[in-house]
C-alpha cells in the first residue's frame, strides 16, 4: 500500500516585510479624512509597533497633503517612507519635493486599465516604465513599481514588466489585485509563476472586495513574496484591504514567521486608527475585536476552564488580550459556577439546573448576555427564595408533628 503523500505545502520562511498603506490606501475609504496631528500619530505608532515601511501619501494631491508628508519625514522615524505616485514626471516631481525616501510609482498593467484610463498598449506601457523608473532611481530613491490591476493582467506582460523595472533601477515590483478577483490558489500560482523568473522582490497588494485579502496575501507570501501591502483595520476603499493584524497574527501562528511586528501593540494601534477614521471596528473582527476572546456557549467554557487549547487557536496573550467568559442563554452550570466563584459565590449544586434555567430566560428575555453583577443578585435571589422556602418546610413540618401528637388516639380533648 502507498503511503498517504505528505503535505508540501511550502512554509513562510525568512524575514517578510509588512509595508503599510493605512495612511494611504487607507484614508481612500470613503468619509475617511485623518488631519495631520492623527497621520503623525499614526505613523509613530505604526513605527512603534515594528512597521519598517510606511507608504504615508501622495504629494501631487496638494499642498496640505504635501506638508503632513513634510511633518512625518521631519519626525525622523526609523521607518522607510514611501509616496505613491502615478507613474508621471509631475507625480515624481512632487515626491522630490516631498522629502521621502521611496516612490511606489504605479502604472496599470492589464489591457483594459492601460486603454481606459491611459490609452496605452503594453510596448508603451514598458516605455513608460522604463524612462520614469530611471529617472527616479537617478535622483535617489528606493524604488518601488505598482502593477495596477496585475490579477487581470497577461502573465508576460507582468514578466517583462518585472524585467523592465529591474534593468531600469527598480529594487521592487508590486502585485496588485486591484479589483478583489483572486483567490488563493489563484494568487499562489501568479506569485509562484513571477517569483522564479524575478530577479527583484516582489510584493503582494489585496483587495478584500470577495472576502479573501488576507488569504490571499498569505498564499502570495508562501508563494514567495517577500513583502506585503497591508493596512490596519482592513481599511481601505470598497470592501478594504488585508489587515495588518491579521496578517501578521496568522504568520505567527502558523509558521512562526518573521515580520518584525510587536503583535502586542496591534490592539491598540487598531483602536487608534479606528478613532481617527471615525470607524466602530466590529465585536466580531479578527484579533483585535471586542469579542473574539470571549466565550458563553456552555460546552465551550466547559472544555476551555480544563484546557485552553479546546476552543482557542490563537493565544490572546499572544496579541495583548485575555480570555473573557460571559453568561447567556447558551451557558451551562460550569460557566455560572466560574462566574460566581469570581464573585466570592459557590453555585449550590442543588440550584445548578434552576439557576441555569433562570439565566437562560433572562438571556432571552434582554437580549444580551448577563453580567456578574446581574448574576450575582440571580443567585442571591435564588438563595433567598430556597432558604424561605426551606424555612417555610421545617415550620410546616413541627406543626403537622404539633397536630399530630395532640390530637393522637387515646389522649385527653
Amino acid at each position: 500500500m502507498r503511503e498517504p503523500q505528505k503535505n508540501r505545502l511550502p512554509v513562510m520562511t525568512g524575514h517578510v516585510s509588512l509595508n503599510d498603506t493605512t495612511l494611504r490606501d487607507g484614508e481612500q475609504a470613503p468619509g475617511v479624512a485623518f488631519t495631520t496631528t492623527e497621520k503623525l500619530e499614526i505613523a509613530e505608532s505604526l513605527a512603534a509597533a515594528g512597521v519598517t515601511e510606511i507608504e504615508i501619501g501622495t504629494p501631487v494631491m496638494g499642498v496640505d497633503e504635501m506638508e503632513t508628508i513634510r511633518a512625518v519625514v521631519a519626525r525622523r522615524l526609523p521607518v522607510r517612507l514611501m509616496a505613491w505616485c502615478r507613474m508621471t514626471s509631475l507625480d515624481l516631481d512632487a515626491a522630490i519635493e516631498s522629502g521621502v525616501q521611496a516612490v511606489n510609482l504605479s502604472l496599470p498593467a492589464s489591457d483594459i486599465q492601460l486603454a481606459a484610463k491611459l490609452g496605452l498598449d503594453k510596448a508603451g506601457a514598458l516605455q513608460v516604465i522604463d524612462h520614469m523608473v530611471r529617472r527616479a532611481a537617478d535622483a535617489g530613491f528606493f524604488v518601488a513599481v505598482g502593477c495596477e490591476d496585475a490579477s487581470r493582467a497577461n502573465r508576460d506582460h507582468l514578466a517583462r514588466v518585472i524585467e523592465t523595472a529591474a534593468r531600469a533601477g527598480a529594487s521592487r515590483v508590486r502585485l496588485a489585485d486591484t479589483v478583489g478577483v483572486l483567490d488563493p490558489f489563484s494568487t499562489f500560482e501568479l506569485v509562484a509563476q513571477l517569483v522564479v523568473q524575478s530577479p527583484i522582490d516582489l510584493e503582494f497588494h489585496a483587495h478584500n472586495d470577495l472576502g479573501l485579502a488576507g488569504a490571499n496575501t498569505l498564499a502570495a507570501i508562501r508563494a514567495g513574496a517577500r513583502h506585503a501591502s497591508v493596512t490596519v483595520l482592513g481599511l481601505g476603499e470598497r470592501a478594504g484591504n488585508a489587515a495588518l493584524e491579521e496578517v501578521a497574527a496568522a504568520m505567527a501562528v502558523f509558521d512562526g514567521a518573521d515580520t518584525g511586528i510587536e503583535l502586542t501593540a496591534l490592539p491598540g494601534l487598531a483602536a487608534q486608527v479606528a478613532w481617527a477614521a471615525r470607524r466602530q471596528t466590529a465585536a466580531t473582527k479578527p484579533v483585535v475585536g471586542a469579542d473574539v476572546f470571549t466565550h458563553e456557549s456552555g460546552i465551550h467554557v466547559a472544555g476551555l476552564l480544563k484546557d485552553s487549547r479546546t476552543y482557542q487557536g490563537l493565544d490572546p496573550t499572544l496579541v495583548g488580550r485575555c480570555r473573557r467568559i460571559v453568561i447567556g442563554k447558551h451557558s451551562g452550570a460550569t460557566a455560572i459556577a466560574h462566574v460566581l466563584s469570581e464573585s466570592g459565590r459557590d453555585l449550590d449544586p442543588d440550584l445548578a439546573a434552576a439557576m441555569v434555567a433562570r439565566v437562560r430566560r433572562e438571556a432571552a428575555e434582554t437580549k444580551s448576555t448577563v453580567t456578574a453583577t446581574r448574576l450575582v443578585e440571580l443567585y442571591d435571589g435564588m438563595c433567598s427564595e430556597a432558604s424561605l422556602i426551606e424555612l417555610c418546610g421545617s415550620k410546616s413540618a413541627v406543626r403537622e408533628r404539633t397536630e399530630a401528637t395532640v390530637l393522637r388516639p387515646g389522649r385527653m380533648q
